[in-house]
């Protein structure tokens, strides 16, 4: 059975696989299981996977757009991911909460449309790992500003790498 946990913002699920096996060779994680999902009322019909890899503190966001459910995990290394509610209409607008991922913990993130999120490698290389809903479209998403104090992201990193998106993105 898939363990399934509500976090502090509304939509966003922390979740644990159901396989998640080591031995004397290696490792096995069943990260998506569809059937699993569905019957833990996860019936989001992703249609796309992305992979991006980095090294120690290189810090990738805060990115996310009104339609695309994302599901996270860490395949290699440790990474801090960090989920902000941008949804003007929601009461929880601008409230953020982070997570570690890991290969060892093999915890995944469910986020929602109108969340951002972005992440920061703590390990000396990570691996991330998304699962999405739509198909990936840069121009209808929106960008943060990582350290925007009007947000006030904690972040385990002082001074990260960046892209030239990430590190011009607005203030709020």
């Amino acid at each position: 059975m898939l363990t399934v946990r509500k976090t502090t913002l509304d939509g966003v699920l922390l979740i644990e696989p159901t396989t998640n096996f080591e031995d004397f060779r290696g490792s096995y994680v069943e990260i998506y299981n569809r059937e699993l999902f569905h019957a833990a009322g996860l019936t989001h019909d992703f249609i796309q996977d992305d992979v991006s890899t980095s090294t120690r503190h290189v810090l990738r966001g805060i990115h996310g757009d009104a339609k695309t459910w994302k599901l996270v995990s860490c395949l290699h290394g440790k990474f801090y991911l960090a989920v902000v509610n941008w949804d003007p209409a929601s009461p929880q607008y601008r409230r953020w909460e982070g997570f570690t991922l890991s290969d060892t913990n093999r915890l995944s993130v469910l986020i929602p449309p109108r969340f951002g999120n972005g992440h920061v490698v703590l390990s000396d290389s990570a691996i991330f790992h998304y699962k999405q809903t739509s198909l990936y479209d840069r121009a209808s998403q929106f960008t943060l500003r990582y350290d925007d104090p009007a947000v006030g992201i904690w972040w385990p990193v002082k001074d990260p790498i960046l892209s030239r998106r990430d590190d011009q993105a607005p203030h709020v």
